[in-house]
């Protein structure tokens, strides 16, 4: 997989502050959608503090790592799928983890049978989908593309 690439694809899905900010569910976020967590320096400091840049790539570097990591964990064959799908599933797994990736049952399924119809349809059929839908929309269409490779 490219990971460059695949970087850039979240990162341009993600967007990127260099400071504190407060993501749609009031959450505390900086970065390219880095959820601060307690115990990070971030932690605690009121909206609007400054981020510097190493630290958001750094962030950044270790939040994509999970993201394969958890990837790995929810499709055993994760670097068996075509790179495109590999893209996907990682763009959706960064931008809602696991727990709720997870729940993606019907689409699982389809990445499973390698039917990426299947797959499509079930990511549009999903909350996800009504909550980033130019992000989900991008994704379900590059899914559909497998279809026709």
């Amino acid at each position: 997989m490219n990971i460059d690439v695949l970087r850039k694809e979240i990162a341009e899905d993600e967007g990127c502050k260099y400071e504190i900010y407060l993501d749609h569910l009031g959450l505390e976020t900086t970065g390219i959608g880095h959820l601060i967590l307690e115990g990070e320096p971030e932690h605690g400091k009121p909206v609007g503090t400054v981020v510097e840049q190493d630290r958001v790539n750094q962030l950044f570097k270790l939040d994509m790592a999970v993201t394969i990591d958890e990837c790995k964990v929810l499709y055993d064959d994760f670097d068996d799928l075509p790179e495109e799908c590999q893209h996907i599933i990682a763009n959706m797994m960064f931008n809602i983890g696991r727990p709720r990736l997870s729940k993606f049952v019907g689409m699982r399924a389809g990445v499973d049978a390698r039917d990426w119809q299947k797959a499509a349809d079930e990511m549009v059929d999903s909350k996800w989908y009504t909550q980033v839908t130019n992000r989900a929309r991008r994704l379900v269409d590059r899914m559909r593309a497998l279809a026709t490779d």
